[in-house]
């Protein structure tokens, strides 16, 4: 057993983590694979061991939250019901209809990007593309657009400074746009075939209406996590293939190899650094004694990294196993937006590689790396020709 206050083994505010989020993760994971820090507790660092906390939720819990979370903070039984409401939403047919919006989105906005010249990427197109894509998915009004992404900016500023004052200021402001947007298509009778927000406020699960309280928690969900992490998305495929010029290359020259080729990126720089758990018993994870009540952060991008799953886990390579990349997550909580996320993903990459020849980084000024608990880039100065 540990003792009452373990000796902290890293620090993932430090600033050699925010210089070297990657390499520091790869190195905790030989060295030290659950280490102990004051932000997060336990972390876990390795494949095996974030896989095997994913399929035992009955062991690892994820009702960590004191606020509700529906149904991504709840463990089955009661979870199940919620999961089943929610995945036809990002089902097949929904993506079909959704598909056409979502071009012509991207299709603008790339467009509308400066060519031969710099252009900073997160500013002027990840961010855009994720919240209309969003709102429009979610059937929001356009008003909303900057709104979220101000929304986010903030609330990943507070997480960073850990701020506890503005982050339950900024969640109740965000709970309160939620609100007023239902609300007003309640009024205005908004129909929930045509409508996706309607239809989820007027939902049913066990035998009974969604309370507001969860139509909020799950709309919080889809949009204050989604954003962010779509945006992350975005710039890290950019920055991978302008840096990579023979891969770029080969998914202009055989489109269908985008999909894979996202993946495998993105399995290589995770956009969504980590989720977490808690033990509901005593347990040993990689030798490590846990009590019950212990609060683990499992960490994605260090476990898609693991060289004893992925051979040369930090290189690109196509015919990796899917089964194995945890981008999406595993087991019953797997992402249930992935769907959406893919296709998102796909389209603004081939509007991006239809509209150039030429993905480029700018020479005169680096990007600027994302800083926990963001991942990805907050500034990417890139040249489209």
């Amino acid at each position: 057993m540990h003792d009452q206050n373990p000796t902290p083994e890293w620090d993932p505010h430090a600033d050699t983590a925010h210089a070297e989020q990657l390499g520091v993760y790869d190195e905790l994971r030989q060295r030290c694979p659950v280490a102990y820090s004051e932000a997060q507790q336990w972390t876990l660092f390795r494949h095996r061991d974030v896989l095997a906390v994913l399929n035992d939720h009955a062991t690892f819990s994820n009702a960590v939250s004191s606020h509700l979370s529906v149904p991504n903070g709840m463990d089955p039984p009661e979870h199940t019901p919620y999961r089943q409401l929610i995945e036809p939403f990002f089902g097949p047919d929904a993506m079909a209809r959704f598909e056409p919006v979502c071009r012509s989105l991207a299709k603008r906005l790339v467009e509308d990007l400066a060519k031969d010249t710099e252009t900073e990427l997160i500013r002027s197109l990840a961010q855009p593309y994720a919240a209309q894509v969003q709102c429009a998915f979610l059937n929001w009004p356009v008003a909303m657009h900057q709104t979220l992404n101000d929304w986010s900016t903030r609330n990943q500023a507070a997480i960073a400074a850990r701020d506890r004052e503005a982050l339950a200021r900024y969640a109740e402001e965000f709970t309160n746009l939620i609100i007023e947007n239902v609300q007003a298509k309640r009024e205005a009778g908004a129909d929930p075939e045509t409508d996706v927000t309607m239809r989820l406020a007027t939902s049913h699960v066990n035998g009974r209406l969604l309370r507001d309280e969860e139509i909020v928690s799950i709309l919080r969900n889809w949009t204050a996590g989604e954003v962010g992490t779509m945006a992350a998305s975005v710039g890290i495929l950019v920055q991978y293939l302008a840096e990579h010029t023979q891969i770029q290359q080969q998914v202009r020259d055989k489109a269908e190899k985008l999909p894979e080729a996202i993946d495998e990126i993105l399995r290589i720089h995770g956009p969504l650094l980590s989720n977490r758990r808690v033990t509901t018993c005593p347990v040993a994870v990689a030798e490590q004694q846990l009590r019950e009540g212990e609060r683990l952060t499992l960490l994605w991008p260090s476990a898609n990294r693991d060289e004893t799953v992925f051979e040369g886990a930090g290189e690109f390579r196509w015919g990796r196993d899917p089964e194995q990349n945890l981008l999406w997550g595993a087991g019953v909580h797997v992402c249930p937006g992935a769907p959406l996320a893919r296709m998102e993903l796909r389209i603004i990459m081939e509007e991006l590689l239809a509209d150039s020849h030429e993905l480029k980084l700018s020479t005169a000024n680096p990007p600027v790396c994302g800083v926990y608990p963001a991942t990805g880039f907050a500034r990417l100065p890139v040249i489209f020709r």
